[in-house]
């Protein structure tokens, strides 16, 4: 009898063992809330919204060690509306992220599966769409033409993301067209880096998308996900933060080249010019946020876009101006409340564009303004 209960104490102890080896953690973050926009296809709107701050979203995060400093990794992560709960993404259960891979102390991480471009991993961060606590969906740079907001992710992707060496990290992705005689049919690549020294931190992006959204459906990149249908898509960048006691500035450049534009989607039929010059847009953002105390924070934005583009009536250079406010007030460490503001102007110069702000339906005129305040709990 006390050799059965030796043997059965061993056995719950090496089940502990193993069982401490491995983890999987369901995390999320629920965002609701309510909007005005003063013009909307040429009338005002009230809206109950899911994601005005943050995409309402969950998942799983998984880990095994398997020994010598090496574990195997998985993230599954889904978006959804928290106002009806439909899925977002397409409609995809896990349109956020999707991958396994395997992580080293000394070598860093490899994973396969759905995943965000190095643009969004070393650079959104440092911008206002990026910054946490705050964030703001609604402050996307014009038609997130640079995907700092996250308008799409990058299908069948083999990502390399290296350890941290004294600040300095960096990484590289390749989306696989999985085109049989089309290797470079909606493929994407991208490569980029970032450093933290103290107060400062400094990112930089680079992503290039070929055919992205059109004929080829299992590709990198699929037409619900996708802004623009063209033939090729170059978005690279740059950005600063520095903290300074309670507040933080921030600057971030970027540059989105498009060659043989077909559709700016959400846009009325604009007659593009399907040809070498495209379309191209300048991004410039200076940002701020300043902690009032430790429960409430100020953040703000202000970006101003330049864009080139042709069309049946000629040349044009679509200038645009965005200012966006919030104050975000934490009820505790998971919960806070915000109400924040959207304002954005364009010159048109005749393109034939109006007003967009991010999430919106287009405004009428040249000017749109949104006004948001919601709830957003992380679990």
């Amino acid at each position: 009898m006390k050799k059965a209960l030796i043997v059965a104490a061993c056995a719950a102890v090496y089940a502990c063992g193993a069982h401490a080896q491995s983890s999987v953690s369901l995390y999320g973050v629920i965002d609701a809330g309510l909007s005005y926009t003063n013009n909307s296809k040429g009338s005002s709107a009230w809206a109950a919204g899911s994601g005005n701050v943050t995409g309402s979203h969950w998942g799983f995060l998984g880990r095994e060690d398997l020994g010598g400093g090496t574990k195997a990794i998985f993230q599954l992560e889904s978006g959804f509306s928290v106002m009806n709960g439909t899925l977002r993404q397409g409609g995809r259960m896990f349109g956020y992220q999707a991958y396994a891979g395997l992580s080293n102390n000394r070598f860093g991480t490899v994973t396969l599966g759905r995943q965000y471009d190095s643009v969004v991993d070393y650079l959104a961060p440092l911008s206002f769409t990026g910054h946490h606590p705050g964030g703001n969906n609604f402050s996307a740079h014009p038609f997130d033409n640079d995907n700092l907001n996250n308008s799409f992710r990058v299908n069948n992707a083999v990502k390399y993301a290296s350890n941290t060496y004294n600040g300095l990290r960096f990484g590289a992705l390749y989306g696989f067209s999985n085109e049989a005689g089309g290797f470079d049919d909606n493929r994407l690549y991208s490569f980029g880096a970032a450093y933290d020294m103290g107060p400062l931190s400094l990112g930089a992006g680079y992503f290039q998308a070929n055919n992205g959204g059109g004929s080829n459906t299992s590709g990198a990149i699929t037409l619900t996900d996708r802004t623009f249908i063209a033939a090729s898509q170059r978005t690279y960048g740059a950005g600063a933060n520095y903290t300074i006691g309670h507040a933080k500035f921030g600057f971030v450049w970027t540059r989105t080249q498009l060659g043989g534009l077909d559709t700016i989607n959400g846009a009325n039929s604009l007659g593009l010019v399907a040809n070498g010059q495209g379309m191209d847009f300048s991004n410039y953002e200076v940002n701020a946020s300043y902690a009032l105390t430790p429960e409430l924070s100020l953040n703000g934005e202000y970006t101003y876009t330049g864009a080139s583009m042709s069309n049946a009536s000629g040349a044009h250079h679509p200038k645009w101006h965005e200012v966006s406010v919030q104050a975000d007030y934490f009820l505790s460490k998971r919960t806070d409340v915000y109400l924040q503001a959207s304002y954005q102007h364009i010159n048109a110069n005749g393109s034939g564009l109006t007003a967009d702000i991010s999430g919106q339906s287009a405004s009428s005129s040249d000017q749109q303004v949104v006004v948001g305040a919601g709830l957003r709990h992380r679990f």
